[in-house]
């Protein structure tokens, strides 16, 4: 009999590839995933320390999983629990120290030696000796090295990790701390993973990086490709039909990376660029290296080259010294750029920040009611965005069945959800597939179409 793997992924995208990744190399040691921690041998909490109380919604779910695992003990059954990610990374010793029950702790850069880990606290359990693992070595490199050795599994999209870690060090940000500096795949790397996928049968890659704009990896013969060269060689692979790349930091957003936009084909209409702020002297506070100015016109330039571009954004309400004055120009920096989707949060403080220490802290009620009002401006910039669209005819790649029979889930070029009803048409040979479909329909958070 298998054994069951359980993993709960928090925050990023990049969660989400490492989370998929951990699934892929315990299946090579016989673990199956398991939609349930009461089924599960192992449990794994993939943590995000970007979120607010991003620690405090661990612990209170290795609280939920301790009992559990309580109960499985007294019915002869072992448990391995481990908690891994970003707040593992910056607070593993802690973790250790608070949470008796959790078996392991390992960091972002250390998963793909899960299963060594856990063989070694099964091991050394069964042996009555202590048995808890601590593991935050930020060897990157190494990680990958494995990681391309695994087999991939054959659906239409997929996360393809290029660059992890930063240098920007933004004053609000653990990111630095807990992934590490800038590390760039070589070229020869990422382009075998690249052909593995597309093998498999994936049409739309997805590439990610805590600041993927800022890629800078090296080629066979030794020269630097940016991402403008990764994105223009990746698109002539057999099979590769759309392209994306998440997340960018304005910084980077160079003129041969929005010329991209309109001489690669396959590289989607869509942009994920965070500005975080409307107000320059909050920008400069967030150390941010951009101003409203630069942002504006990056924005306009890309839409000169890609006049259908759907924009998307993070925004920080209530950071450290920011007034009302300062937030209005958050509000008009929305207005004038406009959404089609956007992230947006109150400031939450994370220990070991420069900007935890910070003087002028916005008051929580504050944060809330700004809050509030930037998301009633976001949210009816994104019903307007996919109102805009109902009566086109969109390309859509269809990844799965819908929520009702005779329904199918799918993807538009900018990144919509869109719910297709095909009739009798067979799901099976519509899955992996770009089709036509008529918009008939858009809410708040989807589209709804007809095969055309």
């Amino acid at each position: 009999m298998k054994k069951k793997l359980f993993i709960k992924t928090y925050g990023c995208q990049m969660n989400v590839y490492d989370s998929e990744r951990m699934i892929d190399v315990m299946a090579m040691e016989g673990y199956e995933e398991t939609d349930s921690p009461e089924n599960a041998d192992l449990v794994v909490l993939n943590t995000c320390h970007i979120r607010e109380k991003a620690a405090e919604k661990v612990y209170s779910d290795i609280g939920r999983i301790r009992k559990i695992k309580d109960t499985k003990k007294k019915n002869g059954e072992e448990m391995v629990l481990a908690v891994g990610g970003c707040v593992a990374q910056a607070e593993g010793a802690e973790i250790m120290k608070r949470a008796p029950v959790v078996d392991m702790v390992f960091g972002p850069q250390t998963y793909h030696n899960l299963p060594k880990m856990v063989e070694k606290s099964i091991s050394l359990k069964a042996k009555g000796e202590k048995s808890r693992i601590l593991d935050t070595d930020l060897s990157v490199d190494e990680k990958f090295d494995q990681l391309s050795k695994k087999a991939v599994k054959k659906k239409p999209t997929a996360f393809l990790t290029i660059q992890e870690g930063c240098d920007k060090f933004c004053t609000y940000c653990v990111v630095p701390y807990t992934r590490g500096s800038e590390f760039s795949r070589k070229v020869d790397d990422v382009m075998k993973d690249a052909i593995k996928l597309a093998e498999a049968g994936v049409v739309e890659v997805t590439l990610l990086g805590q600041n993927v704009n800022a890629y800078h990896g090296t080629s066979a013969d030794g020269e630097e490709w940016g991402l403008p060269e990764l994105i223009t060689k990746l698109a002539k692979i057999d099979g590769f039909e759309r392209i994306r790349y998440t997340t960018s930091h304005p910084h980077d957003m160079t003129d041969d990376l929005i010329n991209v936009h309109g001489t690669v084909k396959e590289c989607m209409p869509y942009l994920h660029l965070p500005v975080q702020a409307g107000s320059d002297k909050v920008l400069k506070a967030m150390n941010r290296s951009h101003n409203t100015a630069t942002y504006k016109k990056t924005i306009a330039d890309l839409r000169k080259i890609c006049p259908d571009l759907a924009l998307s954004g993070d925004f920080i309400v209530g950071f450290p010294g920011e007034t009302d004055e300062d937030f209005e120009q958050t509000m008009e920096l929305v207005r004038e750029v406009t959404y089609a989707q956007a992230y947006s949060f109150k400031f939450s403080s994370r220990p070991g920040t420069p900007a935890a220490d910070m003087d002028s802290q916005v008051a929580e009620d504050v944060k809330s009611q700004r809050l509030t009002k930037l998301q009633a401006l976001l949210k009816t910039q994104q019903m307007d965005f996919n109102k805009s669209v109902v009566g086109k005819t969109l390309s859509v790649l269809i990844e799965n069945t819908g929520k009702t029979p005779g329904t199918a889930f799918g993807r538009s070029p900018y990144m919509q959800a869109v719910q297709v009803s095909i009739g009798d048409a067979d799901f099976d040979q519509l899955k992996g597939k770009i089709v036509d479909v008529l918009i008939k329909e858009g809410g708040p958070f989807n589209i709804q179409g007809v095969l055309a």
